[in-house]
């Protein structure tokens, strides 16, 4: 979709005709694959850069346009958020120092991103997902400005008729609906090309899909949502569900989502992936075609399959197979989707090492892996590598059990380099980049692994969104030094900076750990969970989650006080809370929360959004923010006094 500058069609009678040019597309395609049209004696290996962009409080940063104003270079690109940023590196020939050339030439580019970025007041990450991405920074009005963007999100839309729905579990559990694909801008990968020969296409394309679940999990990078711990590599169920079409009302059809890992293995030709993707997925863009491809063909000239090249960017494969044409010469070649973006760029240039070696690497005894395992297992060894990452046991070949770890150590990193020796890759680039994964995987500190320690380890002291704003800085910080994330030491507060980055607002210090009654509960229930859980105040809800009111302890022991012997005249909540209290929205300025508190004199605030609670703020919010804000004037002071002397 990024890649296409054409004016976009959306009318019936326009896809009509733009169908047509994609099934003479197929044609055209079957006719070349037959006459052995296709590039051979070259292998050339290619990626896609995505990353965030951030303010200096490290919250993500809308501001793509003005980003590609200052660069004024094809090489860089818009993504689905004006957050995100997207760069297209030109594919080298697999051999050599390849490698190390494309390392070389990615911190070149990211280099330019970041002097870019830097004139704006911002900041670069490479991370899977975003910790500090909030539900606010999920608008629309976030979403770039391009058009195909806005058709692709009302398409959906459409499609589903009705909210995306959202249902991930981990150690935390996500369950929200969101009106727009908005949580799809969540996502930033690194997508690695590799060149196949037409023959060589099917065993190759289902080898990929039977390792993906081995070089998922030593590569996790995205365990963190909205302030959730979900999967190791939550990217793959957050955009499954993002971009999903399907509704709850489709439980009795069998239906496929857009955003896939396959349905079955290859068996004849690259053809029949995309025929079963125009088959199965609905044409929902088209762009003018100005020239059949058949026709094309037939005057001697190599086409560009416009037609299907644009559907199949609308079919999201975790394996993508693509036809190209390179200097008058097609080619096919499978992408691999499955990566995230960072830690760092040489861990990504080795998480690529590693996928390239085993995928020119395939022993002849798994040439034809539909033979010897299951589908369904390939998909959900996938599967619970995006769950458990590192931790995960794979149901391997002959059926045996096998922990992620030992099947990369002892079978899969030797297979990796001979196929990197094979390619004739530069041994020290073999043992070097090969050599991270090794270090990686035999410490079992994978970029979720170093996100989750180091979220557990900051959240003893301090609150979930400051947690997140640290590991954000440190990721940045840690990416700065070049050092791979095996070395990483865990993430420290301090380097969240300054105060106004963990406490600007009230979504950044409020309470979402709620315990609340309902109006219709007794006042001697309600007290015992109030003295069970050390609150002075609790949220009166109805079913839906609407605040109905609050009680307080004061009202509690103003009851007793008069009452002493309350259970002579039980009462109900609704008796004595008070009604329509004061409420502030997560967006809230804390200052100004603080003093709506002082000057209607009350210690607590509930937190609302859309009619319903999300959070609650009180005084031990605020005696939380004040802790670590005297203790950093005292560290700023310290250093003042010691640079003084």
């Amino acid at each position: 979709m990024g890649k296409n500058t054409g004016k976009i069609y959306v009318g019936k009678k326009q896809l009509n005709r733009f169908m047509h040019f994609l099934i003479n597309d197929i044609k055209a395609l079957e006719k070349m694959l037959a006459a052995d049209m296709f590039e051979k004696d070259i292998q050339r290996i290619g990626a896609e850069q995505e990353l965030c962009l951030l303010d200096k409080s490290w919250r993500p940063a809308p501001m793509i346009m003005q980003v590609l104003e200052v660069l004024k270079d094809d090489h860089f690109t818009t993504e689905h958020s004006q957050y995100n940023l997207e760069i297209n590196l030109e594919p080298l020939e697999f051999g050599g120092n390849c490698l190390s050339r494309l390392e070389k030439t990615l911190k070149g580019y990211l280099s330019k991103v970041e002097k870019a970025v830097r004139q704006l007041n911002g900041e670069i990450i490479l991370v899977g997902i975003l910790p500090t991405i909030r539900r606010s920074d999920l608008k629309i009005d976030n979403l770039t400005p391009l058009r195909r963007y806005h058709l692709l999100g009302d398409i959906m839309r459409k499609l589903r008729g009705g909210p995306f729905e959202f249902r991930i579990e981990g150690a935390d559990e996500l369950i929200t609906k969101h009106d727009s694909i908005m949580f799809e801008g969540c996502n930033t990968s690194f997508q690695v090309h590799f060149q196949v020969s037409p023959e060589a296409f099917v065993n190759s394309y289902n080898w990929a899909m039977a390792i993906s679940g081995p070089v998922l999990a030593a590569a996790t990078n995205s365990p963190i949502l909205l302030g959730k711990r979900l999967w190791h590599e939550t990217r793959i169920a957050l955009f499954q569900q993002s971009v999903d079409s399907r509704s709850s009302i489709d439980d009795l059809r069998e239906k496929s989502s857009r955003i896939t890992f396959g349905n079955s293995w290859v068996k004849k030709s690259i053809t029949e992936i995309f025929q079963e993707d125009i088959a199965r997925y609905r044409v929902v863009i088209g762009t003018e075609i100005k020239e059949d491809s058949l026709k094309l063909l037939d005057k001697g000239r190599i086409p560009i399959l416009e037609a299907l090249q644009m559907h199949n960017g609308t079919v999201y494969k975790w394996n993508r197979a693509c036809y190209g044409v390179t200097n008058g010469k097609p080619h096919l070649r499978i992408e691999n989707r499955i990566l995230p973006a960072g830690p760092t760029i040489v861990d990504e240039i080795a998480n690529a090492a590693f996928w390239l070696g085993l995928m020119n690497g395939i022993p002849e005894k798994y040439n034809s892996v539909a033979n010897i395992m299951e589908f369904d297992l390939a998909k959900l060894n996938f599967l619970r590598a995006a769950q458990t990452g590192i931790e995960t046991h794979f149901r391997w070949f002959g059926g045996k059990l096998v922990p992620a770890d030992k099947l990369i150590l002892k079978e899969l990193l030797p297979l990796s380099k001979r196929g990197l020796e094979k390619a004739r890759i530069a041994p020290e680039e073999i043992e070097h980049y090969l050599g991270i994964i090794e270090e990686r995987v035999r410490r079992k500190r994978t970029g979720a692994k170093w996100i989750l320690n180091s979220f557990a380890n900051l959240r003893k002291q301090n609150e979930i969104y400051e947690a997140c704003v640290a590991i954000t800085a440190g990721i940045v910080h840690r990416q700065k030094t070049g050092e791979p994330v095996s070395q990483w030491t865990p993430a420290e507060i301090d380097e969240a900076g300054e105060w106004v980055n963990r406490y600007w607002k009230v979504e950044q210090i409020m309470s979402t750990d709620l315990f609340s009654v309902q109006e219709s509960d007794s006042v001697y229930f309600a007290a015992n969970i109030m003295n069970w859980k050390k609150l002075r105040y609790i949220p009166v809800e109805d079913e839906h989650g609407k605040l109905l009111g609050l009680l307080t302890q004061r009202a509690i022991l103003e009851y007793y006080s008069a009452h002493p012997k309350p259970e002579s005249k039980p009462i109900s909540v609704s008796e004595i809370m008070i009604k329509n209290p004061i409420t502030v929205s997560p967006d809230t300025l804390s200052l100004e929360a603080l003093m709506m508190m002082r000057k209607s004199g009350v210690g607590c605030l509930p937190v609302i959004k859309n009619d319903r609670l999300v959070g609650m703020l009180t005084e031990y919010n605020f005696l939380n923010f004040s802790e670590h804000n005297v203790e950093q004037l005292i560290e700023e002071s310290k250093r003042h006094i010691a640079k003084e002397n």
